[in-house]
């Protein structure tokens, strides 16, 4: 009887998640039929969008995807376990309408800060894995996204397992100031802990990762993965270009721009990634049998 109990746990929270990745999903379309590419002004039916996981059927272009239908395109069925799902962000400035905006953000998307953290298994093998949500603060990293992806690195320390993290952020959350910058410290701090004593960190850049998640966490990979497209670096192109004064080269600061430039690995398109991310994992864990 005691076995039977143990199970309802697992599958409702199972149930739960698969649930909270369909509605990230769902969130995208607001129940339109037919969906316009952001990149090429193609429409296609919502359908059709669903089955190339958010991927522009016309041109590739891969659409922002929410924290919890990201990870499961990469989970085992069943072996999603969230971490630190109650750590809600703290208005460490009282800044004026910043608990006004939480809220709207909170009610939209379901979460209740920009990062998803948890452990889980990735063909089999255990991990820990975090995700920044852009619909969120455009995954800004706020004191408490600080404290999510440390602790989850803290964790994958604790329990020598790999970690991978996605990022996709505008930078630094304004309305947290010199607090939001000192996240930068935090989690690079706690990437070299982790690294020190030999753990695996495969970081997989999407569109957009910027600002101080890219001048921190997000570059410190042992194995640097980038989604197709996907705009990578710490300012925008059209502010370096207003710097400088000169036209930039045509797709710069683009993942393929930076693979070629030997700032990322491999470019992956989504529908490989979970492979990918089995391989790289099959090989951590045959290579630390040796």
């Amino acid at each position: 009887m005691n076995d039977i109990r143990d199970l309802f746990p697992g599958r409702m929270r199972e149930r739960t998640f698969q649930l909270k990745a369909k509605r990230d999903a769902g969130a995208v379309w607001h129940e339109q039929q037919f969906v316009e590419c952001k990149q090429c002004g193609r429409r296609a039916a919502r359908t059709l969008w669903a089955r190339s996981l958010y991927v522009c059927p016309n041109c590739g272009y891969h659409m922002p995807i929410g924290g919890y239908y990201r990870l499961s395109l990469v989970l085992d069925h069943g072996s999603f376990r969230e971490l630190d799902a109650d750590l809600a962000p703290q208005d460490v400035l009282h800044f004026p309408g910043y608990r006004e905006k939480l809220a709207t953000a909170q009610n939209k998307t379901g979460l209740r800060e920009a990062a998803v953290t948890a452990t889980g298994r990735i063909g089999g093998g255990a991990c820990v894995a975090a995700v920044l949500d852009s619909r969120f603060f455009m995954g800004s990293m706020s004191t408490a996204v600080g404290d999510k992806i440390t602790r989850a690195i803290e964790y994958a320390a604790a329990k020598h397992l790999p970690l991978v993290i996605f990022s996709a952020s505008g930078g630094a959350r304004m309305q947290e100031g010199i607090f939001s910058l000192m996240q930068m410290a935090k989690t690079s701090a706690a990437i070299q802990r982790f690294s020190a004593k030999g753990g695996l960190y495969i970081s997989v850049l999407t569109h957009p990762t910027t600002g101080g998640v890219t001048a921190s966490f997000a570059s410190l990979g042992d194995i640097m993965l980038a989604e197709p497209g996907a705009l990578i670096g710490f300012a925008g192109p059209r502010v370096i270009e207003q710097t400088i004064g000169e036209k930039l080269p045509a797709g710069f600061q683009r993942s393929e721009f930076q693979m070629e430039h030997g700032f990322v690995d491999q470019v992956v398109p989504r529908s490989q990634l979970r492979d990918t991310l089995i391989q790289v994992l099959q090989l951590h864990a045959g290579g630390k049998h040796e």
